[in-house]
Parts: C-alpha cells; sequence; structure tokens
C-alpha cells in the first residue's frame, strides 16, 4: 500500500513513524521545507495532560492515549537512534491565584484520583520549599501533575523520521506538493515541483497549510478552515538557575509557561494573538511581548535579572467550526486523512494522533476488502 503524507512537523513525523511499524505500507513523507518548521519549529512542547481540565469525551482520551505511549515511546527512540531525545520529566506545576479557583482544581484533583493519575494541590507553604524562586503572596495553592511533561519539539520530530527511515520511510524536503491527480472521489497522485507520487492514501499533516491543500481538494470534500493564531516567546539565561537546581518543573501561571531548556536557560511563552478584524494573517505585536515578559516577572522576579537571548514567534493552525484536532477522512469513501489543526497541542497529541490515523486507515482498509 502506498502511502503519502505531506506534512512533517512532529505529528507528519509521528504519523510516519507509527505506521512505518507495518511492513506492507510503502511511506513517503514529504515537506516543503525541512522537517520541524511551522507550528513545531515555533512550540516549546510542553504537554499539560493531566493537569488539563479536560477530563472526558475525546479530548481527555486523546491526551491520556499520548502520555501513555510517551511513556514507552521516548525510551523506543532513544534505543532505536541511539540519541536521547531532550525532555523535562520533572512535571509540571500551576499556581492558583484566586481561592474562588480551588474548588475546581480539587474537582479536577478527585477525576484524576479515579483515573489513576496522580495531581497535588500544594500550599503556598510548600510551593515556597521547592520553588523558592516565586513570588508567592498572591497565590493560594499550586497544583503538580508529575505525569505531564515537556519535550523538545526539534528533537522529537527529527527522532521519528530518523525511526522511520529506518523502516524505509522516504523523506523528501523542500517538496512543496502543486497539485493532485483525481480519479472519481479518490486521489491517485501527488504532485511536487520535481516528481510524481502515486499513492493509494494520502495523509494530510500540513498544520497551517492543510486548509489550501483541501481547497484544492474540493471535489473530494469541505475545505478545512483554519485560523492562523499567532505566539510569541522569548528565550533567556539566568546566572544561575532559577530555584532548586534538583527541581526544575515547567512553571505555568496564568497562561503563561516558564520552561527549563538546560545550561540555566529558560523559555517564556506564549501569547495567544489572533488576526485582527480584515486581516487574513496576524503579525506579532511588541506590547504583547511586553506583557508576556512582565506577567513572568510578576511570578517569577528573578526573571529581571536574565539576559534575553533571542525572542520568536509562530502561528498556530486553530480549526474554525469543529474541535481541534482534525483527524477524519476529508469525505466517506474518499482516501484522503486528514490529522491536522492541532492548535496549540501538537506535541501533546502526535502520539495519540499517529495512532488514530493507524486504526483509521486499517478500518478503511479492512472496509474496502469488505
Amino acid at each position: 500500500m502506498r502511502i503519502v503524507i505531506i506534512g512533517c512537523g512532529v505529528v507528519g513525523a509521528a504519523v510516519a513513524y507509527e505506521l512505518s511499524q507495518t511492513p506492507q505500507y510503502s511511506i513517503t513523507v514529504l515537506e516543503k521545507t525541512i522537517p520541524a518548521q511551522g507550528a513545531t519549529g515555533a512550540a516549546l512542547g510542553i504537554a499539560m495532560g493531566v493537569i488539563s481540565h479536560k477530563v472526558k469525551g475525546r479530548n481527555w482520551r486523546l491526551r491520556e492515549a499520548s502520555l501513555k505511549r510517551y511513556a514507552a515511546l521516548l525510551p523506543e527512540l532513544a534505543a532505536v537512534t541511539g540519541q536521547p531525545v531532550p525532555h523535562n520529566a520533572q512535571g509540571i506545576l500551576s499556581l492558583c491565584f484566586e481561592a474562588a479557583d480551588l474548588t475546581r482544581w480539587q474537582s479536577l484533583q478527585a477525576i484524576r484520583q479515579e483515573q489513576g493519575w496522580p495531581l497535588e494541590i500544594w500550599p503556598p507553604a510548600q510551593v515556597a520549599t521547592v520553588c523558592p524562586h516565586l513570588r508567592l503572596d498572591t497565590v493560594v495553592a499550586g497544583i503538580y501533575s508529575p505525569q505531564d511533561l515537556q519535550i523538545a519539539p526539534k528533537a522529537l520530530t527529527e527522532a521519528l523520521i530518523a525511526g522511520a527511515q529506518q523502516r524505509g520511510v522516504t523523506l523528501q524536503v523542500a517538496s512543496p506538493v502543486v497539485g493532485f491527480e483525481q480519479q472519481g472521489d479518490r486521489l491517485e497522485a501527488v504532485q511536487t515541483e520535481s516528481a510524481r507520487y502515486e499513492a493509494d492514501w494520502v495523509i494530510v499533516t500540513a498544520g497551517l497549510g492543510s486548509a489550501d491543500l483541501t481547497q484544492q481538494l474540493q471535489d473530494l470534500g469541505e475545505p478545512l478552515p483554519l485560523v492562523p493564531v499567532l505566539g510569541q516567546g522569548i528565550r533567556v539565561r539566568s546566572p544561575q538557575p532559577l530555584g532548586l537546581a534538583t527541581f526544575q518543573p515547567v512553571i505555568n501561571g496564568d497562561d503563561v509557561h516558564l520552561v527549563p531548556l538546560g545550561e540555566r536557560e529558560y523559555g517564556v511563552a506564549a501569547t495567544v494573538e489572533f488576526p485582527e478584524d480584515g486581516s487574513v494573517m496576524p503579525l506579532p505585536q511588541e506590547a504583547a511581548l511586553a506583557t508576556l515578559w512582565q506577567q513572568a516577572i510578576a511570578y517569577c522576579p528573578p526573571l529581571r535579572g536574565c539576559e534575553i537571548l533571542e525572542t520568536w514567534y509562530g502561528l498556530r493552525p486553530r480549526p474554525q467550526g469543529q474541535a481541534a484536532p482534525v483527524i477524519k477522512l476529508l469525505a466517506a469513501g474518499s482516501n484522503v486523512i486528514l490529522a491536522t489543526g492541532h492548535y496549540r497541542n501538537g506535541v501533546l497529541l502526535a502520539p495519540a494522533t499517529a495512532q488514530a490515523v493507524v486504526d483509521l486507515l486499517a478500518a478503511e482498509s479492512r472496509r474496502d476488502k469488505g
């Protein structure tokens, strides 16, 4: 079975890796630039699963499936590639600033306990013991999730692709898709600027580019509308580790993340900036970045003494009219699968998305044979 995957961010790489475990598949990945650009390249890889307030339905099932898969996937990739994927397994600490919100956190803690996932609620004094660098005069509690993690997105993507290539997957970089060959309600081939790829199945994992691709395929199904939501971040270096060198979790305060990156470097992210009325693509706003920085300093004052190394921004694909992510057939009977539109959760949901694609492809193949 010839499978063409369009897009090689973390989701496309995860799909290629999981599908490569089936020897009967001949898999080609097409990437218009190089892997891990776009939303993946701008992400910090924070996997907020247990600490998320998603507790049931598809949203929680995908998060839980990814966390379980990561527990095996990270050592698996290290064994396959010979290189460990940089990640932070010291958990996520979320600061609660409003006493009225504490009931909601306690409810979540009880639900997670029933689901078999630990979630701890710490009084400010306990937070101060393990995170002495934080300002806690307005904090009513710290919610600590030891099972959530942070993973370096580019390194993860590269490891997934390397593992897939060891199993025979072909990666074509600098290969933007320029057209498709169609027969009835199915695709027969994908055309790039320099080559033609015959396909029994096409999987679209192109992030924001998925909108244009599905527009080209509108004869096969409804185009996928995606809104680009901009996020900015700051990378800094501290004279010494912030807090205890032995305990460096990801910290979240009012949706502003402080992410240890190693070697006394930290990421501060991320803004959420929508396109202004009448515009198609949002542009980074200096005021939004300044606000982000001040919010981080408000709960972590030692950031004032850090050296700012760089600022960056990226665009996240947010689906319109349907939940993120979009994992489905483009249309009933077609041979195009959408696995895209992950908004702010590409790294978190990549393993679960890949497994969902594996299952969908297997089910459709059985249906075609039946």
